[in-house]
């Protein structure tokens, strides 16, 4: 009788990979980790805090969030000086999907306190990399032909409802684009004694920072991740600690656009599954009625 794979370990195939290439040992043990919500991950227990295990699904297409294990493998490369990423051992491919293997950073999912976030933010965005990666949204149309886009992949009534709530204001694009980092959420950012560590690199963007401002400051993203959106206050602090006012100023103005896309991915979530972004998509819509600041 062939034995049944383990849901809680990789594919065999690719334990053999590893095992082959010398990055792990023969009877390593691995324990799946629930904390990403698009691919498989593990963690490697071994010497060494131990280290993770990432395989990508490439069929999923996310309309919002791109999944491209070779850009985290480049990102984690280029970063590694900085500290704030975890190291990369190795990276090959599984089948159809590529998979990265990289040491396990400590640490616990981001609750509270967000000026290191902001200044976390900041220090990437300072970088000048030349990592090859996708554009990002630059400015409101682009941002309206991304939330239209979304928009079109559904069907129930409520898309009629977030159509008309589309801002109307032209913001045009900035000139001072960087790496961002594309999906800077709560679950993505890990604390521990030694600082903050930003991990899941897999849609990163040559883009305007604003993005990686609002992905984080997302009521959305911050009810999803740990239950509870951002106070004003929290907000307040994180935009006084980033330390750029031109891009803060920037943001604000683009603040109902970035609502505006985030409701539509919401929607886009709950009509294929997702029903947890139901409160999600009332808090990003009770954001688009007002005014920019």
């Amino acid at each position: 009788m062939i034995p049944l794979p383990d849901p809680n370990s990789p594919p065999i195939q690719l334990v053999a990979q590893l095992r082959d290439q010398g990055l792990i040992a023969a009877e390593t043990q691995f324990q799946a980790m629930y904390g990403g919500r698009t691919n498989q991950v593990w963690k490697v227990i071994g010497e060494n805090g131990g280290r993770v295990l990432k395989l990508y699904r490439a069929g999923l297409r996310n309309p919002l969030f791109r999944n491209d294990g070779e850009l985290e493998a480049q990102c984690l490369t280029f970063l590694e000086p900085t500290g704030f990423v975890p190291r990369l051992r190795a990276t090959g491919q599984h089948q159809d999907d590529r998979w990265v293997f990289y040491d396990h950073a400590p640490g616990s999912p981001w609750r509270d306190g967000v000026a290191p976030v902001a200044e976390l933010l900041g220090k990437l965005h300072q970088l000048d990399l030349q990592i090859q990666a996708p554009k990002g949204c630059n400015g409101s149309m682009d941002l309206a032909r991304h939330g239209q886009s979304i928009l079109d992949r559904c069907r129930s009534d409520m898309r009629q409802k977030i159509e008309a709530l589309r801002p109307d204001d032209h913001i045009p694009p900035t000139h001072h684009t960087c790496l961002i980092h594309g999906d800077p959420v709560a679950g993505n950012i890990l604390v521990a004694p030694s600082g903050l560590t930003l991990i899941d690199w897999q849609c990163p963007a040559q883009g305007d920072p604003c993005e990686d401002l609002a992905l984080f400051l997302s009521p959305a993203m911050q009810h999803l991740y740990r239950g509870k959106a951002l106070t004003l206050t929290e907000e307040s602090l994180f935009l006084s600690a980033y330390g750029c006012a031109n891009a803060v100023k920037r943001y604000k103005s683009l603040r109902r656009w970035y609502a505006w896309r985030m409701a539509a991915y919401c929607l886009w979530q709950i009509e294929n599954g997702g029903s947890d972004y139901s409160v999600g998509l009332e808090l990003e819509r009770a954001a688009l009625p007002s005014s920019p600041i």
